[in-house]
Order: C-alpha cells, then structure tokens, then sequence
C-alpha cells in the first residue's frame, strides 16, 4: 500500500491542493515513499484512514489525532465529510474555505481538521471547548495505567443564546426524552414561519435526539439532535448537543456525577516533536477579549510545561508567526517554533474516504427524509446563517441590556422522561 504523507505549505493546501485539480508539489517528509501524485492515485491503494475519536496519551502527550486529505466521491458533500471524520461542520468549512460546501466537483481534495491540540484544562471528566466546539472525556484511569481521551464534535448556543463556561456536573441520564417547548422557543418559530407543537415526543423529530444528560446548571443538557448537520456550528439555545452516534456511545460511558467543565479557547498550543504548535480557531462572535490587541491573554496559554520544553529544546516562539494565525486562524495545529516560514509545517496524509476505524456511526443517516431533501434544507440555512445573525445583532443592540441566554429545564424526578425547554 502506497502511503502518500507529506509535509506541505498550508496556504498550497488550502488555495491550491482544495481547488480539486493537480495538487501543486511539496515538501515529502523523509520518512515518506515516493508515490503517484493524488490525481492518479487509486482509492484502494490509499491508506485506511486514523482513529479519529479514541486516543491513548502518553504522559505529558497534548496534541492528538493527524490532518487527514480525501477527495469527494459522487453524491458527497461536506456535511458527509465532517460526520464520517467526526468533525464539526464550521471546522471542515474553515479547513476548506475554497471548497464549496454544496456543489465541490467529484475529485476535490478536501482537508479533515482531525488534529487537535487539547484544551488547558485538568484532564477529568468532560471538557467542552466552546472556541472549538469540541468535547473532550477523560474517562477515570487507575494509577499507572494510560490515560484515555474520546473526543466528538458539538453544537452550542447562537449568539443570544450562549452555552455557559465554568465547572459543572452530569447530573443525570434519560432515555428517548420529550421536548416541552417553551413559549418564548414557540413564539421565535412561529414569527420564523416554521411552527412547533407544545410538546414534541419522543422520535426522529425530536431536537433532544434520542439520549440526553442534564447538567448541574439548571437547564442546560448535553443531548442529541435530529439535524446532525448543525454539530460544529452554533445553533442551539444554549445546550451542547453531539451526533446521534456520539452521544449514544457517551451516554453509555459517562456517569452521573462526571464533573463537566466548559472553557473558551480559540488559541490553544501544544508540544510534538521537539516544536510548539498552535491551534488556532475564529473567536466567538460575542467573545470580547482583545486577543488581536492583548499579548497577555495568549501569554497565559502557555503553560509552564510548555516553557519547560521550549527552554530545554533551545527553541524560541516566532511571535510573528503567532501573531498571523491569530489574524486568520488556520484550524489545524502548526509550528510556531522553528525556523520555518510563516504557514508552512501543515502534516497531512491522504487516505481513503470512508469511515475511520473506531467510528462510533455506522454510516446510516436515520433521517425522516431523504437524503437529498435534507441537503436541499441544510443549503438554504447554511446560505442563511450569516444573516441570521445579522439580525440577532441587530436584535441585541436594540435592547438595553441585552438577550440573556438561553437554556433547557429538565425534569430529574424518577421516571421522568420529559424536558422542558425555556428563557429567561
């Protein structure tokens, strides 16, 4: 099997190699064999593609995963992409700004952001990454054995209804919840002309999914969705939702009492390889810190590990290099030490598209449409979503102090399988 891993400039890999012709020459790693170029490379001598959801760490270990490149099959758009990977929808679009979402010829490469650098946080329990839209659960270790990560995608709340930070816990679990909808949800979709009944069952249109688990904060849960195309994107009111596979697989796993801690980290760095990298994401659009104008606010994420290592391997940051992806962050972790040009030191290996090893989904979408119904919705909301939250803005200013977030009530009683979404 031919394995083509090479190490290219990102801006080629994103402006060029995406645009779906011949990808442009680079760099091969020395560990790389000299194989065909991606235009002629047959699927079936392409390597299988890396675990994208389970990790083993080794101590001190935190950037996991590898930057993965496929190329579109027919009928394939990419949503498909990013819940084959299991990556957010925002992220593979960020990967793939050249990339159109909805019409990309068969044959385009597409890049799948399924590395990442964890977030600055104790590894216990769950952390949400908000800036990331990413989960990350530490199950519990025994001491001297590994310690394990399973990371997923999420869904969190749009602006005006934004998913909370701080530390909280998995209170409890229910199976096939009902939605009480409140009257403020019910009043904003019917203004929007798309009407909800008071109570939505449990079943394939149930925004709850199939499986939810109610957090300490009063109304917030991590749960399902029935419109897996919104995982990656902020379109909840206030809650962290996941893939229905994901969230099947962690409502088996995560206890009551798991502590869950939220954070909001667009700029995260890490250690691999003797270098520092640098995962940057596009902050939220209600975060007001001055990260293009405050060195101090990404001074504080680096940890004193991290200037351990720098010290002790004689490596120095490149601040300029720094200074670029906060300006336009690149998604994917890359060196900010060393003497390599600004965006150059993207690892990437073309693989085969299809499931990933590990997956939690068995490729069956479960949709109470069709498949080509579906994407005809997801097209006109993704084409939408900028002007929505125009008018959330606007809708915002408007008020003296502001829309409070969002968030959804559950009914913990025993035996209680309904949940009840409200505003304040």
């Amino acid at each position: 099997m031919r394995r083509t891993y090479s190490r290219i400039p990102f801006a080629l890999c994103l402006f060029g190699v995406a645009a779906g012709g011949a990808a442009p020459h680079s760099r091969a790693t020395v560990s790389a064999a000299t194989g065909p170029t991606a235009s002629v490379t047959a699927q079936a001598e392409l390597p299988a593609p890396v675990q994208t959801e389970r990790f083993v760490l080794k101590p001190g270990q935190d950037v996991i995963g590898r930057v993965q490149v496929v190329r579109i099959k027919p009928h394939q758009v990419l949503s498909d992409i990013a819940r084959l990977f299991d990556v957010g929808y925002d992220a593979i679009r960020h990967a793939n700004p050249k990339v159109d979402p909805w019409l990309a010829p068969v044959g385009t490469r597409v890049i799948v952001p399924t590395q990442f650098i964890l977030p600055d946080a104790p590894h216990v329990g769950i952390v949400v990454n908000l800036a990331a839209m990413r989960l990350f659960y530490f199950p519990p270790h025994r001491p001297g054995q590994p310690q394990l990560v399973i990371t997923h995608p999420v869904g969190i709340g749009r602006l005006g209804w934004p998913t909370p930070t701080g530390l909280t816990q998995v209170v409890a679990h229910i199976a096939h919840p009902a939605w009480v909808v409140p009257r403020s949800i019910l009043a904003e979709h019917a203004h929007e002309g798309v009407p909800l009944p008071r109570v939505v069952p449990a079943g394939p249109t149930n925004p709850l999914g199939n499986w939810a688990m109610p957090l300490g904060w009063s109304g917030y849960l991590i749960h399902g969705t029935d419109k897996p195309a919104g995982v990656g994107r902020r379109v909840s009111h206030g809650c962290i939702h996941l893939y229905p596979e994901d969230i099947r697989q962690l409502f088996r796993q995560v206890p009551n009492g798991t502590p869950v801690r939220v954070v909001n980290q667009p700029f995260l760095f890490g250690w691999k390889n003797g270098r520092l990298y640098m995962q940057a994401y596009t902050p939220l659009q209600d975060d007001k810190r001055p990260w293009k104008r405050n060195a101090t606010l990404l001074d504080r994420m680096l940890t004193r590990t991290l200037i351990h290592h720098l010290a002790h391997a004689d490596e120095r940051i490149d601040w300029g290099r720094v200074r670029a992806l906060v300006a336009e962050p690149k998604v994917v972790p890359l060196p900010v030490s060393g003497t390599e040009r600004v965006g150059e030191g993207l690892e990437a290996t073309l693989v085969q598209n299809r499931l990933p090893k590990g997956s939690a989904w068995n490729g069956k979408t479960h949709l109470p449409l069709t498949t080509a119904e579906f994407r005809k919705i997801m097209a006109r909301y993704d084409a939408s979503l900028q002007h929505k939250h125009a008018a959330d803005t606007k809708h915002k200013a408007a008020e003296n102090h502001g829309v409070h977030g969002g968030r959804v009530r559950t009914s913990t009683a025993p035996g209680s399988t309904e949940s009840t979404a409200h505003s304040r």
